[in-house]
């Protein structure tokens, strides 16, 4: 078997530790960091990020350590395309999108995957936290859950194809942090105690507006606050800074606590609710993608998540056309996101998700 491996390399610990254990078990591996984006284009100054030049030289040095090669691949045109205009596209249009999803759709398992065939490798390998089977009962690929259910990122490996997951390798889905990390020191690597990546890598202090509006170049317009029934309660500062859910940062000095219910970008509108007014229990799903199954079409009692962080929750599922999921909750959810993506699960297996377009 070809057993030639590209790793996706970050400079972070995982990536680190998934590269060493596939050379320590024969795989011909080389290093690869993915080149997204330029700092100084997006006025960033990574410390809790990824993707820094401090993030390359880590990388660089643990693959030297291990006698791997090592490249940088310049993605950035297509990242820019697939995640940041899209990323801003979504906030325009009144939804709040997820880059990680997108970055991992669109670029480590799209693009690098694509100049992995083209190189003649047989596999990716990222330092993720799920696990990939061939189930022989189900005749597929199956992605499941990490065995550290706290580091676990299943949720945002759904869209991963049967062809992706024959080839793609998750080292650490066994692991836990701890353990990666107690690795990490033992064989000396520079980056054994380095923070986790938390925030999204191109936007800085995780203000997204502010991200949106140096980067257009373009002013968005005041509004108006509302209730359900239309009455103005106040003037908002323009769309791009508001998301499902939200409560602080509102600016407005009202009865009672008020939350964003939905950001009309058509009348330039930012309707408030009550807390209450905030849960739902359906929603409908586009661009979905199935991995445990061929098709959702009859009714199916499966868990789901619509955010990273969420537990699972029962739900009933039903594909109602090729693109199309509906998914009911037995509960009701808080703050159910347009852009964001419902990922569902049977037990620890994921059986296909896709982004929330109508609650």
């Amino acid at each position: 078997m070809n057993k030639k491996t590209i790793v996706a390399m970050s400079g972070g610990v995982d990536s680190s530790v998934a590269a060493l254990i596939l050379t320590r078990q024969g795989y011909d591996c080389i290093g690869v960091t993915m080149k997204l984006f330029s700092n100084d284009d997006v006025g960033v100054c990574q410390k809790n990020t990824c993707c820094s030049l401090d993030d390359v030289e880590d990388a660089r040095n643990i693959a030297y350590k291990l006698g791997m090669k090592y490249y940088v691949f310049n993605f950035s045109s297509k990242f820019e395309e697939t995640v940041i205009n899209k990323f801003i596209y979504s906030y325009e249009n009144g939804m709040t999108p997820n880059p990680c999803i997108d970055c991992n759709r669109y670029l480590k398992f799209d693009k690098l995957f694509q100049r992995a065939k083209e190189l003649d490798y047989n596999f990716i390998a990222t330092g993720h936290y799920a696990q990939i089977e061939y189930s022989e009962a189900r005749g597929r690929w199956i992605l499941k859950k990490a065995v550290d259910c706290s580091k676990d990122q299943s949720y945002v490996l759904y869209s991963l194809t049967q062809d992706q997951l024959r080839h793609t390798l998750f080292p650490l889905g066994k692991m836990t942090k701890i353990e990666v990390r107690d690795i990490a020191q033992k064989y000396g690597f520079v980056n054994a105690q380095k923070h986790d990546s938390q925030d999204i890598c191109f936007v800085k202090d995780k203000n997204y507006a502010d991200f949106i509006e140096n980067y257009t170049k373009k002013r968005y317009l005041p509004g108006k606050f509302v209730d359900a029934n239309g009455n103005v309660l106040g003037t908002h500062k323009g769309i791009i800074h508001y998301t499902i859910g939200q409560r602080k940062g509102l600016g407005l000095s009202l009865k009672q606590p008020m939350y964003v219910c939905k950001v009309d970008p058509a009348s330039n509108t930012v309707v408030l609710t009550t807390h209450e007014g905030i849960y739902t229990k359906k929603l409908i799903a586009k661009d979905i993608n199935l991995i445990a199954v061929d098709n959702l079409f009859k009714e199916t009692r499966l868990k789901a998540k619509v955010r990273y962080r969420q537990k699972e929750q029962w739900a009933t599922a039903k594909q109602i056309d090729s693109d199309i999921l509906k998914v009911e909750f037995d509960e009701p959810q808080r703050a159910i996101t347009k852009g964001q993506a419902v990922v569902l699960y049977d037990g620890d297996v994921v059986v296909g998700g896709g982004t929330i377009c109508e609650t």
